[in-house]
C-alpha cells in the first residue's frame, strides 16, 4: 500500500517554478530542486520523476495560467474591451521582483530543442492570440477600434507588445515608462473617441 505524500503538492510546484524561472532548465540541479522544495533526491524522483518531467508539469501549469488569464478577460461588455486590453497591457507600480515569464523564458532556453516545449509554447500564444482578437472584435462592435482592420493582425501586435514589455520589465525600465508605452500603444489602434477614454484626465 502506497504511503500518502507528507507534503503540499501546490506550494511544492511553486518553489520548483520559482527555482527553474530563477535559473533555467539547464541551470537548475536536482539538488536545487530538493533544496528549493525541501524534499529529498527520491521523493521528488517518486512523486514528479525526472527533472525534465517536473519541469514540463511546472511549465505546462505556467502556460495554462497564463491562457486562462487572458481568456477571462473576454466576458464582458464590448463598450469595455479596450480598457480590459491597457489593463493587461499596464505594468504594476510597485514591482517587487524581476523573475520575468516563464513561458517566454522556457521557450527561448528549450523550444529549439525540445519538441513537447515547443509544442506547448506554441500552443499557449496561439490561445493568447485568440483571446486578444475576440477583444479586439468585441472593440471594433463597440466602435473604439477601425471596423475594417484586421483583428487577428492586430491581436498579434498586443501579444507581441505584452511580450516586449515583459522584457523591458524584467531589465529594469519603470513602470511609469512601461505605461507610457503601453498607453502609446492602445491609442494607435483606437479610433479617437476610444482613445480620449482612455487617456488619463490632466492635471493642468
Amino acid at each position: 500500500m502506497a504511503r500518502p505524500r507528507q507534503f503540499d503538492e501546490r506550494t511544492v510546484m511553486a518553489a520548483a517554478r520559482r527555482q527553474f524561472n530563477e535559473t533555467g532548465f539547464h541551470g537548475t540541479s536536482v539538488d536545487d530542486l530538493s533544496r528549493a522544495t525541501g524534499l529529498s533526491k527520491g521523493s521528488l524522483y517518486g512523486a514528479f520523476g525526472d527533472k525534465e518531467a517536473l519541469f514540463q508539469r511546472v511549465f505546462e501549469e505556467y502556460c495554462a495560467a497564463a491562457e486562462e488569464g487572458v481568456a477571462a478577460l473576454v466576458p464582458g461588455p464590448e463598450d469595455e474591451a479596450l480598457d480590459r486590453i491597457r489593463g493587461w497591457l499596464a505594468s504594476p507600480e510597485a514591482v517587487t521582483e524581476r523573475l520575468g515569464c516563464l513561458l517566454a523564458k522556457g521557450t527561448a532556453e528549450l523550444a529549439w530543442e525540445n519538441e513537447a516545449v515547443a509544442a506547448r509554447s506554441l500552443a499557449a500564444f496561439e490561445s493568447l492570440f485568440d483571446s486578444c482578437r475576440r477583444l479586439v472584435e468585441q472593440a471594433q462592435s463597440a466602435g473604439h477600434v477601425d471596423p475594417d482592420a484586421d483583428a487577428a493582425e492586430i491581436a498579434g501586435l498586443i501579444v507581441a507588445m505584452h511580450r516586449g514589455l515583459e522584457a523591458l520589465a524584467k531589465a529594469g525600465v519603470a513602470p511609469a515608462t512601461l505605461n507610457s508605452i503601453a498607453t502609446a500603444a492602445v491609442d494607435n489602434i483606437a479610433l479617437d473617441s476610444a482613445r480620449e477614454k482612455g487617456r488619463a484626465p490632466s492635471l493642468g
